[in-house]
């Protein structure tokens, strides 16, 4: 479901406060937000950790624990080759945003507290 304009408004104003608030932190969040799973890192490494499985099955039914202990490697290596993520290719980091408030998030939340606040006991 799309966000309504206030919402997008209101998540833009949110990064912008973070930008200004903690920059590295924001920057760490865009860099892990650009990258992905590959469909091809999935499939190869599905297919590597189901012949590990093999090999162990193989390495059981001989009763080498070497074999074994090799397949259970194998299995390890194509579940972590699926699972990590890579940079997407093609895609722009984003542009940085720099916000112009004075105050950080959480002296803004303050503001708007006291306002609801003050409002109230009118």
């Amino acid at each position: 479901m799309p966000l309504s304009e206030h919402e997008q408004r209101l998540l833009d104003q949110l990064e912008q406060q973070l930008h200004a608030d903690d920059p590295k932190f924001a920057s760490h969040m865009e860099a892990a937000g650009s990258r992905s799973l590959s469909t091809r890192h999935i499939v190869v490494g599905s297919l590597v950790a189901v012949a590990g499985i093999l090999v162990l099955l193989i390495g059981i039914w001989n009763q080498i624990i070497a074999v074994g202990v090799l397949g259970f490697l194998i299995m390890g290596a194509g579940v972590y080759w699926a699972t990590t993520r890579r940079p997407a290719r093609g895609q722009p980091a984003g542009p940085r945003r720099s916000s112009s408030a004075k105050g950080g998030f959480m002296s803004n939340l303050e503001d708007r507290w006291d306002q609801r606040r003050n409002g109230e006991d009118r």
